[in-house]
């Protein structure tokens, strides 16, 4: 119904306004509802109906591609201005045991879930075994790394375009219906602590720490400030893209074979470039620009993203290919349930196993997102991460698309 993008973000940011208004009333109502439903939730959730409705449709918008290629990096620039990677490495190594348990799960899960629908439902599926195989490698490469290695796994294993989209929906709606999941999560972190058993003391101690830092900076701010903040943010953003654009095209015009292990991504390089450089200036006195709102600017353009990438699922696409689905759906327990098993033994905080699920299923796009919705100043952990997980996403996932098409 709607196709002009200044009208569709119009009404995202109409959505963001009223959820941002009605979880900052003070009746109860309103205070029982957002303790259920999570304010970054519903900024994700409220802009999928758009899609699901027919109202808006996510293919003839510009809008996600804008957000994930302007706004995020920005974002990722000002978010981690004020990094303390000095606090942040006091977290210790329960971040990476916990991304790489997630990793293992994706990888044992595919194979799981075939032999689960094969055995017990082997009517509901009417792929061939062998197809379907190869077309769920496509899943295993976006949910260890990201469109760039699920791009890398569908030419690998020659993927046709019908099966791709299949999988392409499958990944969105199990993958997002997974990061809805998490979110409602961060509002029961400590009730989910507490079951974990888990100590999260050295979190709360990083998180005090820099809250303390930025309310001894805090003043407010004048315009020259503002527009300082918003100069470093899309500046670094703008050579973070020339030099993607540069490097991304070299390396795959003089060393193809990187094209596998998905370093001829430009998207890749956008996000190493623009974390980097964040993190070199959080070492300068730019890290000041943090008492002026940076990160508060760099969650506004986050809360933009939450919402456009809302807007690419549609809820009743769950009923087109209810087999592939209910793979998907056993796919990603095996991952969830491993990371709480191993969450247990080894007494992770729910945010290791939040954003260590993230850097893999969701990736640079959602898992500083994540983070940040357990404090602005620990999205460069989700970052992070999720670039590693661009590291490892092909081998894992062509490791993953060996072993399916081992069982078939």
């Amino acid at each position: 119904m709607i196709s002009n993008d200044a009208v569709v973000f119009g009404i995202l940011m109409a959505v963001l306004g009223f959820v941002f208004y009605t979880s900052n009333l003070k009746s109860s109502f309103w205070k029982k509802f957002y303790t259920f439903f999570p304010v970054i939730l519903l900024c994700y959730f409220i802009p999928s109906l758009l899609n699901t409705t027919g109202i808006v449709s996510p293919e003839k918008s510009n809008l996600y591609f804008v957000a994930s290629r302007y706004l995020l990096p920005t974002s990722l620039v000002l978010l981690t201005l004020s990094v303390d990677l000095k606090e942040i490495s006091k977290l210790g190594s329960k971040a990476l045991i916990m991304f790489f348990t997630g990793t293992v799960g994706i990888i044992i899960g595919g194979p799981i879930a075939i032999i689960i629908v094969k055995n017990l439902f082997p009517n509901l599926v009417s792929i061939n075994p062998e197809e379907l195989a190869r077309g769920m490698t496509t899943i295993a490469g976006s949910w260890i790394g990201g469109g760039a290695n699920q791009t890398a796994m569908k030419e690998v294993f020659n993927v046709d375009g019908e099966l791709f989209s299949k999988m392409v929906t499958v990944d969105v709606l199990v993958g997002n219906a997974w990061l809805a999941v998490l979110l409602i999560g961060v509002g029961k972190t400590v009730f989910i602590d507490k079951f974990l058993g888990a100590d999260s003391s050295s979190l709360q101690s990083v998180k005090e720490k820099i809250e303390k830092y930025n309310l001894s900076i805090a003043r407010i701010p004048d315009l020259k400030e503002l527009i300082y903040v918003l100069t470093i943010g899309f500046g670094i953003t703008g050579i973070s893209h020339l030099i993607a654009d540069n490097i991304a095209p070299y390396l795959l015009n003089n060393f193809p074979i990187l094209e596998k292990y998905s370093l001829t991504s430009s998207f890749f390089w956008l996000i190493v470039m623009a974390t980097t450089f964040g993190i070199i200036l959080s070492f300068t006195r730019l890290r000041d620009l943090e008492g002026v709102g940076a990160s508060k600017i760099g969650s506004i353009f986050i809360y933009i993203l939450v919402a456009t990438i809302g807007l690419q699922m549609n809820l009743f696409t769950v009923f087109d290919n209810p087999g592939l689905f209910l793979i998907g759906l056993i796919w990603i327990s095996v991952h969830v349930i491993l990371l709480f098993i191993v969450a247990i033994l080894i007494k992770a905080p729910y945010f290791f196993v939040a954003v260590g699920s993230q850097a893999n299923v969701g990736g640079a796009a959602s898992a500083p997102v994540v983070a940040s919705a357990f404090h602005p100043s620990l999205a460069a952990v989700g970052v992070l991460l999720s670039v590693l997980g661009y590291a490892v996403g092909t081998y894992a996932a062509y490791l993953c698309g060996i072993i399916m098409q081992s069982i078939v």
